[in-house]
């Protein structure tokens, strides 16, 4: 399949056994920061399809879980996607679809992409994470999900 010209952001979340809400980051295996699941799609996927297929191939999150689409969008330089200009020498920038996901499993199987992941506050999560969209899209999520079971 050809690389659709899009990209997600996956927030993974859970409740702990003490109640507290709480964010899965991955630490990237090339770069060595922290960032949620991120990747892109595929031509004949929607944005949500990609969001499953990502959050199960790096975090082997199952895609019936259940997912909450997120308003916040980024757009993303397409070299610092694909190194080139791959939709042609017009598009510079490709839009990042966000989604939160409350996996059916509190195990994380990681991919070779990330190196660790840590289940963090949200105070925590925000400290770690490198890019400010990522961080947007967890400000989001929290004010989305705080508070409810």
């Amino acid at each position: 399949m050809s690389r659709a010209p899009f990209q997600v952001l996956v927030l993974p979340f859970r409740y702990n056994k003490s109640g507290q809400l709480e964010y899965a980051v991955f630490r990237r295996r090339d770069e060595g920061y922290w960032q949620f699941i991120a990747g892109g799609g595929e031509n004949s996927e929607k944005p949500i399809e990609t969001a499953r297929r990502e959050a199960f191939e790096e975090a082997g999150i199952m895609p019936d879980s259940e997912y909450i689409v997120l308003d916040s969008r980024n757009t993303v330089p397409v070299e610092g996607v694909t190194g080139e200009f791959t939709w042609g020498k017009d598009v510079y920038v490709i839009p990042e679809y966000t989604f939160g996901v409350r996996p059916d499993s509190e195990a994380i199987s990681l991919s070779r992409e990330h190196t660790e992941y840590r289940w963090a506050s949200y105070e925590d999560a925000m400290a770690m994470l490198q890019w400010d969209s990522n961080k947007n899209a967890l400000w989001e999520l929290n004010a989305r999900i705080a508070g409810k079971t």
